[in-house]
């Protein structure tokens, strides 16, 4: 029979620093990430100039909507999976409860 999971204990305020530095890693990933969007963006639209095919409006808001918001969708998800593990998230949600 499947057991409920255990509720959790109050906080510790050191796992509350180690959350709040966590997202603030995050955030500054998703800077550069962001940054990197905006260059495979650009990269996309250069190939496609050089290319030579004609590049109508529609074209060019796909490709900048296509790329950019699957590399940021990406590298968020992946983040947000680093974030979880950094933050203590996956220890409180295994019942583990290790210090760092």
């Amino acid at each position: 029979m499947p057991q409920h999971d255990p509720i959790p204990s109050q906080r510790d305020p050191r796992d509350l620093e180690r959350a709040h530095r966590a997202w603030i890693h995050y955030k500054k990933l998703m800077r550069w990430m962001a940054l990197a969007a905006a260059l495979a963006v650009v990269a996309a639209l250069t190939y496609l100039k050089l290319s030579g095919s004609p590049m109508p409006i529609h074209l060019v808001i796909a490709t900048i909507a296509g790329v950019g918001l699957s590399v940021l969708l990406g590298t968020a998800l992946m983040g947000l999976t680093f974030l979880s593990n950094a933050g203590g998230h996956d220890d409180a949600a295994s019942g583990r409860d290790t210090k760092r």
